[in-house]
């Protein structure tokens, strides 16, 4: 009977941990984003971040997205990316521009794990906005607008969150549709 018993909570076990994985394992980019895999590992197959894993890699940032963190990283898309003014990202992946593609790079990431629930809390502590500081140092500004939530960057402009709460070993990914700046 005790035999019977242990396989039956090992069984139930097994089944709650693995529907708990697929819940958190999210499609994106066409490629599945496994919580038990770090930043990097996750980005690199995403169709939709190739132009950020480029950036990731000219910026010398791959070990430290690779560490222990955890880092909050909102992701701007290739898309993202194309909105910039022509000849902004061949110019920042130059040798010379690694400082600066640093700078904005580690502006897209928050020391910290911060889920949608924990900046919705934080959004409605601020009675509306939330103030958070970059890895580079700088501000950044996130709010709700609908069902939409939006960051907002030291110059102004938005970026839309179009997909949140990617789980990784390390940290979280949402996914956003600009590049945000630092001044």
């Amino acid at each position: 009977m005790k035999k019977v018993l242990i396989l039956a909570i090992a069984l139930a076990t097994s089944a709650i941990s693995t529907q708990t994985f697929a819940q958190k394992t999210k499609m994106v980019g066409g490629a599945a984003m496994y919580p038990t895999k770090n930043i990097v590992e996750n980005a690199v197959n995403s169709k939709d971040h190739t132009t950020l894993v480029a950036a990731v890699k000219a910026a010398g940032l791959v070990a430290t997205l690779q560490s222990a963190g955890p880092f909050t990283v909102f992701a701007p898309t290739n898309a993202a990316f194309d909105k910039l003014p022509a000849g902004t990202v061949a110019t920042l992946l130059k040798p010379e521009n690694k400082a600066t593609l640093a700078k904005i790079l580690t502006y897209h990431v928050l020391p910290g794990k911060y889920s949608s629930a924990d900046i919705k809390q934080a959004i409605a502590k601020g009675k509306g906005t939330a103030e958070f500081t970059t890895v580079s140092g700088g501000k950044i500004w996130i709010m709700k607008k609908g069902n939409m939530i939006m960051l907002k960057d030291e110059k102004g402009a938005m970026a839309n969150i179009t997909i949140a709460d990617v789980f990784q070993s390390n940290g979280i990914i949402h996914v956003i549709d600009a590049v945000v700046t630092p001044k």
